[in-house]
C-alpha cells in the first residue's frame, strides 16, 4: 500500500471523485449503446430496404434519408455537442453532465450504425430473400425474422465498433461539461499536473475498450456457426 500511495497519491486522495468518474462513464456509454441499437437498427433497415429493387423500394425516400444521415455523420463529434446544445436542454433540460452528454452522443453514433447495419442487410444474398418471398412470407417477416438473423455477425460488429467509438465520445463530452473519465482527467490529470491521474485514466479507458471488444468477439465467435 505505501508503494501504491508513493507511486499514485492523486488518484488515492481523489479516489471517490474517480469512482464517481468511473460509474458517469459507464452510465453515458451503456445507455448510449442501447438508444443507439434501437433507433440504429431501425434507421439500417428502413435505408436498407428503400433502397432501388429492394423490398418496400422508394426512389424519392432513398434520395432525402440517406444524404440526411451522411450529413449528420459528417460533422465532427465536438462541433455536434455545441450545436446541439439547445436540442440537447429541450429533450434532458440540461447540456451538461451525463443526460447533457448522451444526446449529441446518440444523434452522432446512430447515422453511423444505421449505415454499417444498412450494409450487412444489403449483403445477403438476393437469392435467400426470393425463395422467402416466393414461399409467400410478408415482408415484415423477411425482415425481422430472415435479413437480421442472416446478417447478424456484422450487426456484432458494427455494435462493438460503435461501442468502442462511444468510450472514446465520452471522453470529449467531458471536456465541455459531460462528466466521466474525460471530465476527471482534464480537471485534475491537465489542469493540476497530477500525472499519476492522467496514466490511470487512460489505464481505465483502455481496459474499457479491451473489455468492449472481448465481449463482441465473444459474441461474434458464440453466433458464427
Amino acid at each position: 500500500m505505501e508503494f501504491i500511495e508513493k507511486l499514485f497519491p492523486n488518484v488515492i486522495t481523489y479516489w471517490d471523485t474517480l469512482v464517481q468518474a468511473i460509474v458517469e462513464t459507464l452510465q453515458m456509454v451503456s445507455v448510449s449503446l442501447v438508444i443507439i441499437i434501437i433507433l440504429g437498427t431501425l434507421l439500417g433497415i428502413v435505408l436498407a430496404v428503400i433502397s432501388d429493387g429492394h423490398l418496400y423500394e422508394n426512389k424519392l425516400l432513398n434520395g432525402i434519408i440517406p444524404r440526411f444521415v451522411d450529413l449528420i455523420r459528417a460533422i465532427p463529434f465536438v462541433i455536434l455537442l455545441a450545436l446541439l446544445m439547445g436540442v440537447t436542454r429541450f429533450i434532458v433540460g440540461t447540456a451538461i453532465g451525463v443526460p447533457g452528454a448522451i444526446v449529441p452522443m446518440v444523434i452522432s453514433l446512430t447515422p453511423f450504425v444505421s449505415r454499417q447495419i444498412e450494409m450487412a442487410l444489403l449483403e445477403i444474398d438476393e437469392g435467400v430473400i426470393e425463395m422467402a418471398r416466393s414461399m409467400g412470407f410478408s415482408k415484415p417477416y423477411i425482415i425481422f425474422r430472415i435479413m437480421l438473423n442472416e446478417s447478424r455477425n456484422g450487426i456484432i460488429r458494427s455494435i462493438t465498433l460503435s461501442s468502442i467509438s462511444l468510450v472514446s465520445f465520452s471522453t470529449m463530452a467531458g471536456v465541455v461539461g459531460g462528466g466521466g473519465i474525460g471530465d476527471f482527467a482534464i480537471r485534475y490529470g491537465y489542469g493540476r499536473m497530477m500525472m499519476d491521474i492522467t496514466a490511470v485514466s487512460v489505464i481505465i479507458l483502455l481496459a474499457l475498450v479491451f473489455l468492449l471488444q472481448g465481449t463482441g468477439n465473444f459474441i461474434l465467435k458464440k453466433i458464427s456457426h
